[in-house]
């Protein structure tokens, strides 16, 4: 077959599975299966050979991160059980004061705390964003909204133990510990200088608060003052309660607010704070000190083994077990795990799929194709696999979904022309951000726990992203220039 007929055809099959996804509302863990069982036939695979590819990349990406995902949602649920999450962004506001707010919140939800569902981590700290935002002055609750649309999306994509990012790297065959340093290298600087755009052109009347901001969604929690303190955390309010559906949910929010639920004996002494993330501190570094070694070429065989990512994570989770155990009981960790095996399920599924239009598309012979048309430059393949995750994301509004499918698409390249994989990880995790938008639950989510009105949502959550997105393609090519 032709190579055009080869592009042709892979158009094809990502574009049906769009429509499928968007127009007629089919999941789309059936719609890239359907997508790809197309691709195989139309490029003469044949039946068995179609069927052989797609659950042998379904397997394949499942022996990378299957393990490490659910050990990442895991942890992050039973933090959530504990307080842990609430107690930390607490501290951390405490600490940083007023003016340092939105930078202070965004680096601690878009690094420490990617082990936690989305959802559930926004629900979480939403409430208390949101009532320590006047404290800021004018623009408070443009740029904490914005703040936290920014590090929620794009830890989810660059920070392990985030779950695309986990996905990224198991689809591109990047060492774990690769995706954590140069991950940290990228969300770091994109989440700071993002902020700092937004919040020049807030200053400059981007926002307006008689247009852009309505509180009626939580005023009632709001004219109640303080919400009831208990041990393992802030009782959820009720805009996050799990009857609290809002626009353009899919039920998702309801779960994490569930998930945040927990009731506490409160005569029991709470754990210092550090103890009960230690266990997630002390897997990051060892993944981190894994990573240092291999890249130095230095053999320590015990701290190689720690260092293995299923090993530190497990060693992790087994720690948090442990620690959590004794802060808030053993029932309630259990609940926890029930809970992080249940958001875990669709994360791995949807996972698997991906790596089987990407095991797909390698078997149609892309990659040779398109590694002759990027052979002069690894530029241009970081501009399109950006490109093509934005416009997958404009269609579907799935930050995974997009970033999955179009490193699968681009990964057979990176070997032919020399391109690290981690940089084209980064890239679709890049594109993926771009204009989050009606078609998102979290754009709903933000909306409406943070006192904005549609028209605000739009400017702090889309543009907000949207700024992100490019800010960190840019920084990619820097990285590219440099490493």
């Amino acid at each position: 077959m032709s190579d055009i007929a080869v592009l042709i055809n892979t158009a094809v099959a990502v574009l049906a599975a769009v429509v499928l996804i968007v127009r007629f509302r089919v999941n789309p863990v059936i719609a890239l299966v359907i997508g790809s069982v197309y691709l195989g036939l139309a490029v003469g695979l044949g039946v068995e050979k179609t069927v052989e590819t797609i659950t042998s990349g379904f397997g394949e990406i499942m022996v990378e991160v299957g393990l490490l995902i659910a050990f990442g949602v895991l942890m992050g649920s039973i933090l959530n059980q504990s307080g842990a999450i609430r107690r930390l962004v607490e501290h951390l506001l405490n600490t940083f004061g007023p003016k340092r707010l939105p930078y202070t919140l965004g680096l601690a939800i878009g690094t420490l705390l990617q082990s936690i569902f989305l959802d559930v981590l926004l629900v979480i700290s939403a409430p208390l964003a949101r009532k320590l935002a006047p404290r800021i002055g004018k623009l408070g609750t443009a740029r904490v909204a914005t703040a936290m649309a920014i590090a929620l999306e794009c830890g989810i994509v660059f920070t392990v133990p985030g779950v695309a990012s986990l996905a990224l790297a198991g689809l591109l065959n990047v060492p774990l510990g690769k995706m954590l340093l140069f991950g940290l290298l990228l969300v770091i600087p994109t989440i700071i200088i993002s902020i700092a755009i937004m919040t020049f052109f807030f200053r400059r009347g981007f926002w307006n608060e008689a247009k852009d901001e309505d509180h009626t969604f939580v005023a009632e929690e709001d004219q109640e003052g303080e919400e009831e303190e208990y041990d393992g955390g802030t009782k959820p309010s009720a805009s996050a309660a799990p009857g609290a559906r809002t626009p353009g949910s899919n039920g998702s929010s309801a779960r994490a607010a569930g998930a945040a639920v927990a009731v506490a004996d409160p005569e029991k002494k709470q754990f210092p704070l550090l103890l009960l993330f230690a266990p997630l501190l002390t897997s990051l570094l060892l993944i981190g000190a894994g990573a240092i070694l291999q890249i130095l070429n230095i053999d320590v065989p015990w701290l190689q083994l720690l260092g293995e990512p299923v090993i530190a994570l497990l060693i992790g989770l087994i720690g948090t077990c442990l620690v959590t155990r004794s802060a808030i009981g053993q029932k309630r960790v259990e609940e926890a795990i029930t809970v992080g095996f249940k958001e875990s399920g669709q994360i791995l599924i949807l996972t698997g799929v991906g790596g089987s239009l990407a095991a797909t598309v390698a078997a149609a012979g892309l990659g040779d194709i398109l590694g002759g048309f990027f052979s002069a430059s690894t530029v241009a393949p970081l501009l399109v696999v950006w490109a093509i995750a934005a416009v997958l994301h404009v269609a579907v509004g799935s930050v995974t979904l997009s970033a999955i499918t179009a490193a699968g698409l681009l990964a057979p390249i990176a070997p032919a022309i020399g391109l690290d994989p981690v940089l084209l990880a980064l890239a679709a995790g890049a594109g993926s951000l771009f204009m989050v938008h009606v078609t998102s639950n979290t754009f709903w989510l933000l909306q409406s726990l943070l006192g904005q009105s549609v028209r605000g949502a739009l400017k702090s959550v889309t543009v907000g992203v949207s700024v992100a997105s490019v800010v960190a393609i840019l920084l990619i090519l820097l990285m590219s220039l440099l490493f």
